[in-house]
């Protein structure tokens, strides 16, 4: 019996903010971002603020035409709130069982899954998930990565492998690599500190945004 595909995305994820709360989420919808992830890692465990982060990014997803917010890893926060999506790493997707694996296509939700080595990018593959993320591209500060960076040659073959599946890379990508990271080809670039860590977000949202449009009319 065929593996049964997650559902397909609306649309481009193209300049695509990876966040840490809902705040975060708001403001960039407000800033003409239309994908956006909650990588919600609070410093201690409190399921009531984690819920209010999920409940409001979605519901702020939800007020956006074409918004595409994806929720990393609470996957079950993300079904009972009626999520556009989920992000899960490679071992958050081992670990669930085949009931929930159907549950979770059962359910409608978009999938984004992370891939690191040629071993995780064929699980991935046969996931059939909505988009595959590749990473980290250039090496990246923000957590201990014990993978070596893909880099832009393997980014591009693995995304013409794949096609027509989208392809997210993710990992070390500042605004200035941005042109040479979407000439490989995929679908949306992944940021975190380029916005985040930015003294002017807004002005560095605006100019990601662009760059990726000017990117992808000049292909």
């Amino acid at each position: 019996m065929a593996q049964q595909s997650f559902p397909t995305l609306i649309g481009a994820l193209g300049f695509y903010p990876v966040v840490p709360d809902a705040d975060w989420v708001k403001r960039l919808l407000g800033w003409g971002v239309r994908s956006i992830q909650l990588r919600h890692k609070p410093l201690v465990n409190d399921s009531q603020s984690l819920a209010r982060q999920v409940r409001e990014s979605v519901a702020a997803g939800r007020d956006v035409a074409g918004a595409q917010v994806f929720i990393n890893d609470h996957w079950e926060l993300a079904l009972a709130e009626g999520a556009y999506g989920v992000h899960l790493g490679q071992e958050d997707w081992a670990a669930l069982s085949d009931v929930q694996r159907q549950r979770l296509r059962a359910s409608g939700i978009r999938l984004g899954l992370s891939t690191h080595t040629p071993h995780e990018w064929a699980i991935a593959q046969a996931a059939k998930p909505s988009y595959i993320a590749i990473g980290p591209v250039y090496p990246t500060t923000l957590k201990v990565m014990p993978y070596e960076p893909v880099g832009l040659e393997q980014l591009r073959a693995w995304t013409l492998q794949v096609s027509p599946c989208p392809v997210v890379a993710i990992g070390g990508i500042s605004l200035e690599r941005l042109p040479d990271v979407v000439a490989c080809g995929v679908n949306g670039v992944a940021v975190v500190s380029a916005i985040t860590q930015a003294s002017d977000p807004q002005n560095a949202t605006a100019a990601g945004l662009q760059s990726f449009a000017l990117c992808i009319s000049s292909l």
